[in-house]
């Protein structure tokens, strides 16, 4: 009895061991799993997208996403990446690309950052509003600092990565401005680009009294012609960031409701 007391006393560290390596595995290896699910749902090799529904009420099937970063862009987040925030209508990706290419080779010194646009799958996509069909993409506004030069905004987990940063009525923020003209260029070549890839931007959301200083460059002159901008407030400011609405044909799309995010 003594000495199966003892090989009990000198078994159970072991077993305590053994389940210490299995409680810090587990988590890796599940996020392992689901990391590599993501990343097979967003293959080229997939089934075309098709959007239904809208932008509130929709889904996706063979969405698409932008890569983690390019020559002149990059993700808002590489969790936000990782855990499946950026999927899109296929179209649409195409189209960003395209206007990145444009703007890559127009404005080399510029850098833009996208941020959320929705699941693989589509539908409810907390703490969005919209978002449901793949056709709405967020992007980060462009700035610079004090001196001018280039910069993109710091996002981590304290900010919500990035989405609760608030600009002041000029445009600032913590050293940081945003460069309306950067975004008025980049707004134009998305639009141009849409329009080569058989779509159009059926509006794009920004804050109100920001969007004056949006259309007094240059390039932002040109917009309210070519596209359509929210006029009232929506029920989250959008000021560190702009949404947009994509025109693609969805089967059984319903209007889309006039707040969104």
């Amino acid at each position: 009895m003594r000495a199966m007391s003892k090989g009990n006393k000198k078994s159970a560290p072991r077993r305590s061991r053994r389940g210490w390596l299995l409680f810090t595995l587990f988590p890796l290896i599940a996020l392992s799993f689901f990391w590599g699910w993501i990343a097979w749902l967003g293959r080229e090799s997939g089934p075309p997208s098709r959007c239904y529904g809208g932008v509130v009420g929709g889904r996706l099937e063979g969405g698409r996403r932008l890569p983690l970063w390019g020559e002149n862009f990059s993700s808002y987040s590489v969790l936000g990446y990782l855990f499946g925030r950026t999927f899109m209508h296929r179209t649409v990706r195409d189209a960003i690309l395209a206007a990145y290419a444009d703007l890559s080779e127009t404005h080399p010194g510029l850098r833009f950052v996208y941020a959320e646009s929705g699941w693989p799958w589509g539908g409810p996509f907390a703490p969005h509003r919209s978002h449901m069909n793949g056709t709405s993409v967020d992007f980060h506004v462009p700035v610079r600092t004090r001196d001018g030069a280039v910069a993109v905004l710091p996002t981590s987990i304290f900010n919500k990565f990035g989405y609760s940063i608030d600009f002041d009525r000029s445009g600032q923020w913590n050293g940081y401005q945003i460069d309306f003209e950067a975004m008025a260029l980049h707004l134009l070549a998305l639009e141009r680009a849409a329009r080569a890839n058989g779509i159009s931007i059926r509006r794009v959301i920004f804050d109100v009294e920001l969007q004056p200083k949006l259309f007094a460059t240059e390039a932002g002159a040109q917009l309210p012609k070519l596209v359509s901008f929210n006029r009232r407030q929506s029920w989250v400011r959008h000021d560190e960031h702009y949404h947009v609405d994509f025109d693609v044909p969805c089967r059984g799309e319903k209007p889309p409701r006039s707040v969104s995010r």
